[in-house]
């Protein structure tokens, strides 16, 4: 790959978010030159992002730090279809009111990485609806669908995973990549916008939106694609043993998400450090060079500074003091995850096993058997071996909580309610 000239692409070449780029040379020029728009494309299927956003989220950053202009567009209008991309089988179709509170839920996200506002360089925040939800379906087959060729349409991966599968895919989603083509032609007229960014498996769609655009005379538009990441070990980014690592506090507290980045292979540490923080190359490269036990002081920086851009540096030096005192000096934090459960109940007592998954530590009873019998549970602090334990008031400490244990890294307080 070329060395370039702009600090954009240079700054996303040296971080590792570089998977391809549609004319590297031309879009060089073009950040070199001028204030670029682009954009990245977010599903609102929930109300919250992932981590396995993250990567295209720092990618908008790094943008609007680079002194261009970025757009998080919202699917307001495609979420109604659903994106088929590589998926197994149809989504669930959403009204538009859950889409709508999607979208209000996840923009609480986007801005603690971008800066939006009015300004030249200040992000956007677009909803596709916009211009979808209005189209006169008869003048869009006229006037874009007769660009699409369907015989290229069905060499697309993205549909081939399904055909090849033998899968059911609807008329409905087979539109998805018009709409989605669309939507950059769109951007380009109205904003300006020259590129669109996404991961490497959104290639086909966004080629099909720079061919698009060249059929109706936009300027010329690019691509730029970064790695599909996987850990080290092969996990798929965003999701944990419990569950997705959601990036909205009120799904995921600071604590938790921090102790996610915390338990980062250590094969990992290096890669994350440049693609989720805005640590210096230098200082980048300083803590990878370390090795033996000092890596896991390596992986608190990580989760600290990861943790800070979300939820702000208290929240995060707070999560690293609670996980410190719990682990390293043994000591019960206030700061750990809580659970209510009625004083009444505890007086009654609760079997341990039911305790455990209503802790949210275990999926069923069977998983919280499991867990026991492997030694892994510890009531405040100490190991429990029977798995027929009725927890009850005897077990409240002289902090007024029972500490709930899963392995060394899982701690959930018990707290009795009126």
């Amino acid at each position: 790959m070329a060395e370039f000239k702009s600090d954009f692409l240079h700054t996303l070449q040296e971080r590792g978010f570089i998977h391809q780029i549609s004319d590297e040379a031309g879009l060089d020029d073009l950040f070199a030159k001028e204030t670029v728009t682009a954009y990245i494309g977010f599903d609102p299927t929930a109300s919250s992002l992932h981590a396995g956003s993250l990567i295209q989220i720092m990618m908008l950053h790094w943008m609007q730090t680079t002194g261009h202009r970025p757009i998080s567009l919202m699917g307001g209008g495609t979420g109604m279809v659903g994106d088929p991309s590589f998926k197994e089988e149809s989504r669930q179709l959403m009204t538009v009111d859950t889409i709508e509170s999607n979208i209000a839920s996840i923009k609480r996200c986007f801005s603690n990485y971008l800066t939006y506002g009015e300004g030249p360089k200040d992000a956007l925040m677009i909803n596709n609806a916009e211009w979808l939800r209005s189209l006169n379906y008869l003048e869009f087959l006229r006037d874009v669908g007769r660009h699409f060729s369907v015989n290229r349409m069905l060499s697309f991966d993205s549909v081939k995973t399904r055909l090849d599968r033998e899968q059911s895919l609807s008329f409905l989603e087979f539109n998805y990549m018009i709409l989605q083509a669309y939507d950059f032609v769109e951007l380009a007229k109205r904003y300006d916008c020259r590129l669109q960014m996404g991961g490497s498996d959104q290639w086909g769609n966004i080629v099909n939106g720079i061919d698009l655009g060249h059929r109706m005379g936009t300027k010329q538009l690019f691509a730029l694609t970064s790695p599909l990441l996987t850990t080290a070990s092969g996990a798929k980014m965003g999701k944990s043993a419990t569950g997705a690592v959601w990036l909205n506090a009120d799904l995921l507290s600071a604590y938790d998400f921090w102790q996610y980045w915390r338990n980062t292979e250590d094969a990992d540490v290096s890669r994350f450090l440049k693609l989720y923080t805005t640590l210096p190359m230098d200082e980048i490269a300083r803590l990878s060079a370390l090795a033996g036990s000092e890596i896991n002081e390596v992986k608190k920086i990580l989760a600290t500074e990861v943790t800070a851009i979300l939820h702000g540096r208290a929240a995060a030096e707070q999560a690293a003091e609670t996980a410190r005192k719990t682990f390293e000096e043994g000591g019960l934090s206030e700061n750990l995850p809580s659970i209510d459960v009625p004083a009444s109940e505890l007086e009654a007592g609760i079997g341990l096993l039911a305790l455990i998954v209503r802790a949210g530590l275990a999926g069923s009873n069977g998983e919280a058997r499991r867990h026991v019998q492997g030694g892994a549970v510890r009531i405040n602090d100490q190991a429990i071996s029977d798995e027929r334990k009725v927890i009850g008031t005897g077990e409240i400490t002289a902090d007024g909580v029972i500490k709930l244990s899963l392995g060394k890294k899982k701690h959930i307080l018990i707290r009795p309610a009126a």
